[in-house]
């Protein structure tokens, strides 16, 4: 016998939704501004833009689109980005984003894995799509694109979405199917350190949770204008401070499509911008550009990084010449963000990741030997030392599982909690900084070694911008560190004299001392700024067999 629910229970299953919470904006802040788009003049009141919605979510529905059905979407951060995100949800249809620098094979993996019912892209990516759709049997019932241009471009087979827009009504869509929290309403793509796409599902509940979870750690309310400086196709560009909190507490969002350091710091002051968001790379390009600009960013409230910690000399830069209000938050795909530092915590706790979030139970436990998984409870001692693998316990943000894989989900979710494969430490406070990856460390003569110790002592060299260091194949210890290094623009010194401060450090053991460098002009990153640590580690053996590294 099924359950009957309370009315308590129905209500909230069905009401508590996240379009439901954009439509509470749409009723009480009608006139306010929604968006706004500096580069193209263009500004949206929140009526104007539930307007928008309808007509695309009632073209979507009249072209067959229903529940559960995927609208797989490659665009720029735009309002057409935000028409896909808000539009499939009224109708409990799944919004997913997919990464727009991906190559054609790439995206065709996307499109075979979730079978959108609609795919839409932006023109510039016109070539990268087609060719997709090539290598793909499946194909979507609607293939839209996206152009600015004052003349439409013809593309054979294809609609503009402007066009497809007009198919459709300004009236709420009617939906006959009950949509409930539990439903997926997102879906994102992750491909970690594999090549093969994972979908990671985020559920209505998800969202509004995840939402509620900006809102209280900025905190952000509806007085409140976000830039958001990342790619939103990005967990942390959607969910923090892009379209999902801002839209559901009834902010305004300052859009720009592709980051420009001088046209920030310009729409700061011109729209007083109260929060900014973005990745350690982004505000090092601020710190340089406010240098010479001496732009007024009193009226921010604080930026906010994520990807990867800031370093103290950073932090301190930053804070100095930017806000003294930055904000760091640490998490995955697949959980949001589950750490934060706040501006309190900084520059003393700078370079750590932070203490869990409210809502969130983050532990560090001893990490499990080949195909073991260590108990929830087996944690590492909080003595800042002792390293254990990072295991979050999220299930407000977090799915607990990748779409249509089983064995994955297996893997890596267990007891309530997703293990990261990221290693790193806690203090008796509950700061963690992460160390390295699990697959990322290195083992030299039986001496297990993190890369990110060594990095950090490359990177307080004055000549060096950023640093990578891998293990590369040694007869005799298994493995060895090699660096690659990047020197900051206007400096240089030679491979000896840097070897030289490095040996001599006092915080690197001798093992720890890179064997081999490689000095080059940058390391491969993803489209928010993160090293791809994989890419550097398919170099390796070519470089080291050309003869490519010196010691």
């Amino acid at each position: 016998m099924s359950e009957i629910k309370t009315p308590f229970q129905e209500n909230f299953e069905t009401s508590y939704t996240y379009i439901e919470g954009f439509m509470r904006n749409v009723r009480r802040r009608g006139d306010s501004p929604a968006l706004t788009v500096p580069a193209t003049g263009e500004q949206m009141t929140y009526k104007e833009l539930n307007r928008e919605v309808n007509l695309f979510a009632n073209a979507l529905q009249s072209s067959g689109v229903h529940k559960g059905d995927v609208i797989m979407y490659m665009l720029r951060n735009s309002i057409e980005f935000v028409l896909c995100y808000l539009a499939p949800q009224k109708l409990g249809a799944i919004n997913c984003p997919i990464n727009y620098h991906q190559s054609a094979g790439e995206i065709a993996l996307n499109i075979e894995d979730s079978k959108p019912k609609v795919f839409i892209y932006d023109i510039i990516y016109k070539q990268t799509v087609q060719e997709a759709l090539a290598l793909n049997a499946y194909q979507p019932d609607d293939v839209l694109f996206v152009c600015n241009c004052d003349e439409e471009e013809l593309v054979e087979g294809h609609i503009s979405l402007r066009e497809f827009i007009k198919r459709g009504s300004i009236e709420e869509p009617v939906v006959t199917e009950r949509i409930s929290i539990y439903d997926e309403c997102t879906r994102l793509y992750t491909s970690g350190t594999t090549s093969r796409p994972k979908g990671v599902p985020v559920y209505v509940i998800n969202e509004v949770l995840s939402a509620h979870d900006v809102i209280m750690h900025f905190p952000l309310s509806a007085r409140d204008k976000t830039l958001n400086m990342t790619p939103w196709f990005h967990r942390g560009g959607l969910h923090s401070g892009g379209p999902c909190p801002t839209l559901y507490v009834g902010g305004e969002m300052i859009i720009m499509s592709e980051f420009n350091a001088h046209n920030v710091l310009s729409y700061v002051e011109k729209y007083g911008i109260s929060f900014l968001i973005g990745v350690p790379a982004t505000l090092n390009m601020l710190y340089m550009s406010q240098l010479r600009r001496h732009a007024d960013l009193s009226g921010l409230k604080g930026i906010v990084t994520m990807g990867s910690p800031l370093d103290r000399e950073s932090c301190i830069r930053f804070q100095e010449t930017l806000t003294p209000n930055i904000y760091n938050g640490y998490g995955t795909t697949e959980t949001f963000w589950n750490t934060f530092l706040s501006p309190s915590d900084l520059p003393e706790h700078a370079g750590s990741c932070g203490r869990a979030c409210t809502d969130d139970d983050v532990r560090i436990v001893k990490i499990g030997g080949e195909n073991h998984i260590s108990n929830p409870d087996d944690l590492v001692a909080m003595d800042g030392k002792e390293v254990g693998e990072i295991i979050l316990g999220t299930s407000a943000k977090s799915g607990m599982g990748y779409y249509d894989n089983e064995f994955l989900t297996n893997a890596k979710f267990h007891d309530g909690f997703f293990y990261t494969g990221d290693l790193g430490v806690w203090d008796e406070d509950g700061y963690v900084t992460v160390v390295s990856r699990k697959d990322d460390m290195i083992v030299c003569a039986g001496e297990n070694i993190y890369p990110s110790q060594i990095e950090s002592v490359l990177d307080s060299h004055p000549a060096v911008a950023e640093s990578c260091v891998i293990g590369v194949h040694d007869t005799l210890r298994e493995q060895v560190p090699a660096a690659y290094v990047v020197f900051k623009p206007g400096y240089t010194t030679t491979i000896r004299d840097l070897s030289k401060y490095v040996n001599s450090h006092p915080m690197l053991a001798t093992y720890k001392r890179p064997k081999f460098y490689r000095i080059c002009e940058s390391l491969p990153r993803t489209a928010t700024g993160k090293l791809q640590r994989f890419e550097v580690k398919k170099m390796v053996e070519d470089d080291y067999s050309n003869g490519l590294f010196k010691r």
